[in-house]
């Protein structure tokens, strides 16, 4: 964090004095034990509509209000003192000859951000907005740094001017400084109040399938649920390196496997990967696994959750991102991934995907020195995805399933009956990115061996984001898995979708971030 200004410390000090002033008083200025009775937004539901004349024969009241003081508005021996709790504001009107000199001594050592605690009845001022007009105050908690963009009464010019220029404009400051960025910018706590009316509507739907909401660990002994790089930690007590998760999955399935047909977790995944507008070491994903189902089965339970988890979250399944209008109503195209290349490469058709070395011509096109040199040592399943990749995937932006995954890029998906070199497994992709991953469960023990056994090759290749061979995963599936489908969605990415957020840092309360000097 920058340097402190001499402006910044004289108004940090300036506070500062005015809580030994309060204790001089014998007012602690960090209170505690005050409970108000009532919330500023229910104040408001309740009494807005109500003639001011009938509040004044009335007084409604007395109601006590606390929270952190916004604004005020001093005229000598009256002030309008505006507090926010977590429902929104309320205006309260302080008087000496009511309050009386002690209490209105401690309201003149008031600063905004400060906390208050207020008592009284209710009234209209003359611009008719809702007032509590106070009878008694307590002092809550003093703030030695003001909100951003805010001043007190008492402050100096020069001392306004340094408070104006802290509005957090700067991004990265935002971020490093949340606790600051939510007081002052109500779209950012409205983003995280939908993030978490999000996740609640999926619990809810989940739960009403008869899911059970289940927690497996998060530190392991194998790299496993997906190709991605792990963080190492160590165990001391046990001597021995583990990993941070990367997925959930093959735990989940274990519990499949021991009989919980339909599980879910809604878990932080790890991975040393780099950091952009989608990517967060640390997320969130949801998995789920429903036994006796399909892929199929999950794309038409994900078009309907999601769509439906717009119009609870946004109100409408309608939804602006950006330069774009996401219409999340069901019907949304699927589409094979080699269809969806032969679409955009118009000189590749259904035959030339036999022909490895044609496909690598191709991805070349497109590649710069370093992802040639990876693209030269690519089997034809993964030169598919790569073409898949560069040709497709960013023109994707209204919801579309991408079916039929190459068996070399899908170690943990089923193979189609149909088609071998093919897996029964979508992705869903919107804004030109992958929101989900689902697929009909590899329940084979003998085939998923050998899959364990083709990412051990593809290590050997110099490919990092590898699996390891799970011995006790193959083992549970000769127990035997019934035949199942499982998925995982992104939390973060999709709640940046429902919320028009452009990085995936606005909807991550802390992202991670490099430290300053």
């Amino acid at each position: 964090m920058a340097e402190e200004s001499e402006a910044e410390r004289k108004l940090y000090d300036e506070r500062a004095s005015k809580a030994r002033q309060l204790q001089a008083l014998g007012v602690n200025p960090y209170g505690n034990g005050f409970r108000p009775d009532s919330l500023a937004g229910e104040l408001h539901q309740k009494f807005d509509g109500v003639e001011p004349a009938i509040l004044e024969t009335e007084k409604p009241g007395p109601f006590t209000v606390a929270g952190r003081v916004v604004s005020i508005r001093d005229f000598g021996k009256a002030a309008f003192v505006t507090i926010q709790d977590r429902s929104g504001n309320l205006q309260a009107h302080v008087r000496l000859n009511v309050v009386g000199d002690e209490q209105f001594n401690v309201y003149k050592l008031l600063d905004v951000a400060d906390f208050l605690g207020v008592k009284g009845t209710l009234f209209k001022s003359k611009t008719g907005e809702l007032t509590l007009a106070a009878t008694e105050l307590r002092f809550l908690g003093k703030a030695l740094r003001p909100l951003p963009g805010k001043f007190t009464k008492g402050d100096d010019a020069e001392a306004k001017a340094w408070a104006e220029k802290q509005a957090l404009a700067d991004t990265e400051e935002r971020y490093r400084r949340r606790y600051v960025d939510l007081l002052s910018n109500p779209s950012v706590r409205e983003t995280f109040k939908k993030r978490t009316k999000l996740v609640q509507f999926i619990r809810d739907y989940l739960n009403a399938r008869d899911f059970l909401e289940v927690e497996t660990p998060m530190m392991h002994t194998l790299v496993s649920g997906a190709a991605a790089k792990p963080f190492k930690t160590h165990h001391n007590a046990l001597d021995m390196p583990l990993v941070m998760r990367i997925a959930p999955e093959l735990h989940l399935k274990r519990l499949v496997v021991g009989g919980f047909d339909r599980v879910y977790e809604i878990n932080r995944n790890f991975r040393n990967e780099g950091l952009s507008t989608r990517h967060n070491p640390e997320f969130t994903m949801l998995e789920f696994y429903q036994a006796y189902a399909t892929y199929e089965d999950l794309m038409d339970l994900t078009e309907d959750m999601i769509s439906q988890a717009a119009v609870a979250v946004c109100g409408s399944s309608v939804v602006k991102y950006g330069e774009h209008t996401i219409d999340f109503k069901k019907g949304w195209p699927r589409i094979s991934m080699v269809d969806s290349i032969i679409e955009r490469v118009k000189d590749l058709g259904h035959s030339d995907f036999g022909d490895t070395e044609k496909l690598r011509m191709v991805a070349l096109r497109k590649a710069d020195e370093k992802e040639k040199a990876a693209i030269s040592t690519m089997n034809k399943g993964e030169l598919i995805g790569t073409l898949f990749e560069q040709y497709v995937e960013g023109d994707l932006v209204q919801p579309t399933f991408i079916t039929q995954f190459p068996v070399e890029t899908s170690p943990l998906a089923r193979r189609n009956d149909a088609n071998p070199a093919v897996t029964d497994r979508f992705e869903l992709f919107c804004v030109g990115r992958e929101i989900a991953n689902a697929f009909s469960e590899l329940n084979d023990p003998v085939d998923q061996a050998q899959r364990f056994q083709a990412q051990l090759d593809a290590k050997d290749r110099g490919q990092q984001e590898t699996m390891d061979y799970d011995q006790d995963y193959i083992r549970a599936l000769e127990h035997g898995l019934p035949p199942t489908a499982g998925e995982g969605i992104g939390i973060d990415r999709l709640a940046m979708l429902l919320t028009d957020a452009q990085s995936i840092k606005d909807v991550i309360l802390f992202p991670l971030l490099k430290p300053q000097k």
